[in-house]
């Protein structure tokens, strides 16, 4: 690993070492760490003290940020000829059925989320190789397999997330750019953080929230104040 350059440590000495920051402090720090040339994003991590490996212990949910992810979602719209003109009028990038699922299965998976139908779904099961890897297959958990497809696609163009742990016990998630202006960058990730704290499982003991992190890309992260207790 090549030695820090001094734009490096400059960043890097802005950052108390064991300090836990407010989400406050911690959103306005981010924004003078993040010295990319491109529009960084910030990200949280949350390490939760549950065990992945348990069905009543995997903590998922979904989320509209009030101020969107600062990202032009791509939406794919797998719906039926009577859905196109609602899917197309919400925003969808791209429309259609069976063209697509011929696209999907020759590898083709440039987008961000998949909205469907009920009814589409068993066409779907076979890709799930492709698309499960990705995070691309639609669920119904999370809003993406509805009948209301438009307002499914309206809400991922407003912003809404979907996250869930990983196998290390770690929900990973953007919120946001740094071009955002410090507040909005803290009401979008306490927007994420408390629906993380009421999805706690009954069955998790000890601790729920262990830590929280901030970070922009490529940036040092920041330590946030738990208090979930």
């Amino acid at each position: 690993m090549g030695k820090a350059t001094k734009k490096q440590k400059e960043t890097r000495a802005k950052v108390t070492a064991n300090k836990a920051y407010t989400l406050s402090e911690a959103s306005v720090l981010v924004k003078e760490i993040s010295n990319m040339k491109f529009d960084a994003s910030i990200d949280l991590a949350i390490r939760l003290g549950v065990d992945p490996r348990k069905a009543d212990q995997m903590v998922r949910g979904v989320v509209t940020l009030p101020h969107g992810t600062g990202k032009d979602v791509k939406v794919l719209a797998l719906v039926t000829p009577d859905k196109e003109a609602d899917a197309k009028a919400a925003g969808a990038d791209y429309v259609g059925l069976d063209e697509y699922l011929q696209k999907i299965k020759g590898g083709w998976t440039d987008v961000d989320v998949i909205v469907t139908m009920p009814s589409v779904m068993g066409k779907l099961g076979p890709l799930g190789r492709i698309l499960g890897p990705r995070g691309l297959m639609p669920n119904p958990k999370t809003g993406t397999v509805t009948m209301d497809v438009a307002k499914a696609v309206s809400a991922v163009k407003a912003g809404k997330i979907d996250f869930k742990v990983d196998k290390t016990g770690i929900v990973h998630a953007a919120i946001g750019k740094a071009s955002f202006d410090a507040k909005k960058i803290e009401e979008n990730a306490n927007e994420l953080l408390q629906t993380v704290f009421k999805l706690k499982p009954v069955t998790a003991k000890g601790i729920y929230v262990k830590s929280i992190f901030m970070s922009s890309t490529m940036s040092p992260s920041i330590a946030i104040e738990t208090k979930t207790d």
